[in-house]
This record gives structure tokens, sequence and C-alpha cells, in this order.
């Protein structure tokens, strides 16, 4: 691995200024199967440096944590003020087919390459390189930084990051989500809920079918279901001509089952979600695919009373609708992002710090497009984009 702040160059355009500390935190792999506790020491160790000591809030075996640090106003006070937001995992690369090693950045033709560079450690990069100014700035209100833990496997960490800003009476007056937007100001996003469902039937010899329950078939009774409810989001709405898929979607995405061609199987397993626009009541659409579940776990035990189903919310993360008079959006304009009446369909930590009356905005560097992908990139014009604007918000906050 190079050394912390290298990276691989085959072109030299304008460096943004926090190139450096976006390539550190490039290097650290913080794959959500992962610790991320490397990352969240380099970050706390420049806070210590600074005079800042960050809070960590880490999850139940201590393998991973949450930073919370404040800059306080020059009074001293540390309520109030504006939180900039970001998680610092990043999904897997198994099976993707790179040009250049993920985990050794490497710039080409004006982009910066690497795996987590637009989702989302350049945003946390421009603000980590802001730390020196942030801490001798006397600022008119603090500066809070909230980064996070497992956002990629259901936004898990920062439900206790979000729970400490307010146990701790913060109440900040705005939040800036740094997910990737192109740098424009997202108001809103779709809630997520995922829901994990497991069949258990009875096995038998596939020539004995009478005295087994197929827990597969019932599944599939599960599938058609969640299509169905699918299909009637898409044909019936609740409709919001925001987002470029304008209705809740659904659908089931893995599934498991069976042990042998020969034998009925016993078990099936099937994980599925759904997005949900702002009008849709999710608690009743959970508790419709959980009566729907009840139905089928009936008619298994029509065949075998030992028959069973389970049903789990495997992750669940609330919707975004930051109204358009909330001083947050002509905030974080004025700041140079670009305005923008659309609504995006991924979700974000963003709705947890709205639920927490945080009002919220997403607006990041990079192009939702590259999140996830092989050869993820991030233009440096975007990176230079987010730099500004940093240092645009600590300017206007200057006492």
């Amino acid at each position: 691995m190079p050394s912390v702040g290298t990276t691989r160059e085959t072109s030299h355009p304008t460096q943004p200024a926090s190139l450096d500390w976006t390539t550190r935190l490039l290097q650290v792999d913080t794959t959500s199967r992962e610790t991320n506790l490397p990352l969240i020491d380099l970050v706390a160790d420049e806070l210590r440096a600074h005079g800042v000591e960050p809070v960590l809030v880490a999850n139940e075996d201590g393998t991973k944590a949450n930073l919370l640090a404040t800059f306080p106003a020059a009074d001293g006070t540390t309520t109030g003020g504006v939180v900039l937001s970001g998680h610092t995992d990043v999904v897997p690369v198994d099976g993707q087919d790179w040009s250049s090693e993920p985990f050794v950045p490497e710039i080409r033709d004006g982009r910066l390459y690497g795996r987590g560079t637009c989702d989302m450690k350049a945003f946390i990069g421009s603000v980590m390189t802001a730390v020196p100014r942030l801490s001798t700035t006397p600022l008119s209100e603090p500066v809070h930084l909230a980064f996070s833990y497992d956002e990629e496997v259901g936004c898990v960490g920062a439900v206790s990051l979000v729970d400490e800003i307010v146990a701790r009476g913060l109440r900040p007056r705005a939040c800036i989500v740094g997910e990737p937007t192109s740098m424009r100001v997202i108001r809103g996003h779709k809630s997520l809920t995922m829901i994990e469902v497991v069949f258990h039937g009875v096995a038998a010899h596939s020539s004995r079918t009478p005295h087994g329950v197929n827990a597969i078939e019932y599944a599939a009774q599960l599938v058609r279901f969640v299509r169905g409810v699918a299909d009637g989001f898409r044909a019936d709405g609740p409709f919001d001509e925001h987002y470029d898929v304008p209705f809740t979607t659904a659908t089931v995405n893995q599934i498991q089952g069976g042990i042998a061609v020969n034998t009925v199987p016993a078990e099936c397993s099937l994980t599925f979600e759904f997005r949900a626009v702002g009008a849709v009541d999710v608690d009743a659409t959970v508790e419709a695919f959980r009566a729907e579940a009840r139905r089928i776990e009936e008619a298994m035990r029509e065949e075998n009373p030992d028959a069973r189903v389970e049903v789990s919310i495997g992750a669940q993360a609330p919707g975004l609708d930051t109204a358009d008079d909330e001083d947050v959006i002509d905030f974080v304009t004025g700041l140079g992002a670009a305005a923008s009446e659309e609504k995006v369909a991924y979700g974000t930590e963003a709705g947890l710090f709205q639920r927490a009356g945080i009002p919220t905005v997403v607006c990041g560097p990079g192009d939702i497009a590259q999140a996830h992908a092989p050869d993820e990139f991030v233009a440096l014009e975007q990176i230079e984009r987010c730099d500004e604007l940093v240092d645009r918000l600590i300017s206007h906050l200057t006492a």
C-alpha cells in the first residue's frame, strides 16, 4: 500500500485542497463487514491535535464506532449550529472488475478512482481538510461533525449517533448529509424497509411429497404477493413526480432454499425491500406483508402443524421530506450548492436527523451512478466544489 496520503496519478490536473485527506481515508478499507476503527482513530487523532476531543459511540461489541465532534462558537456555545454528516463504511468490491486497485486511489483524466470516492469519503475529506481552520476561527455558532458506521447495511450506526446528539441537547439548526448529489441540494428521499422471511416446512423424500411441506413453494406465494403490491403502487400510486421513479417500489432480491433435487425442502428464506414515497403509510405496508405471511403459515400448518413462518425487519430507515420553505434549503444553496427540486430514490441517514427535529438536506460531491460500481470515481471538479462549500460555510459562520 502507498504511504498515507499517496495517490497514483496518470495525469496532472489541478489538485483539490482536500485530496490528501481524501486519499488517506480511501486507503483504509472500511467495507461494512470490517471494522471502521482505523479510520475513526485517524480522524480522532487529527481532531485532538487541534484541541477537540471527539465522542465515540461504539457498537455493542466495540468493533465499530460513530464519531461526534463539536467545534464550539467563540463564546463557548455548543448548542445550535450546523452538522456535517457522513458515513465511513463502503460497499464490497467482491466480484467486480476494476481497472485499478480499489483501495489504492488513482487519478485518471480529472477523476479520482477508488472504492468510496463518491460514496462518500470525498465529502469527509473536505470536512477534515477544514479542521485546522475550524479550530482557529471565532465561530458565531458551533459546527458539529457526525461520522457514522454501517450506513451501507441499513443506516445502522447513525441511529445511536443521532441519539447522542439529542441526548447532549445540541439542537442543531441545520444538517448537511454529504452523499453524492453532484453538489445539488436534495430535500427528499424515499424511506427504506428490508424484510426477512424464513419458511420452515417439513422435509421428505420427493417421492413422498404428501408427507412433507415444501418451503420453497410457499415462499413463492409471498414472492408473488410482493410483486403484486409493487404492481399496485406502480399503477395506482401514490405518486411524487419529484422522483425519477415516482412511486413506491418493492422487490424480492434474495432467496435461498433446498438441499437436493430429490428432497422436499424444509427451509426457504427470502429478503425483500420496499422504498416508499412520503404519502405511503410504511407501518401499514409492513403489516400487509406480515398478514400475508400469517395467511401462508396457516396454509402450511394445515399440511403439518410443525410448519411455521418467521418475519423480521432486517433494516429500516426513514425517508427525508424537507419542506420547500425550510431555511436549510436557502442556507445551503447560499453556500454555493446548486438549487434543485429533485428528490432521490436512494436512502441516506438524512431522515434520521430530520426525525430528530434537525432540518436536513443531502448535498455532496459525485454522482450516485458511480456509487457501488467497479471503477467508482469522483470528478476532481466535484471535490473542489465541495471544498469551496465548506470554506464558505466557515466564512459565513465567522463571528
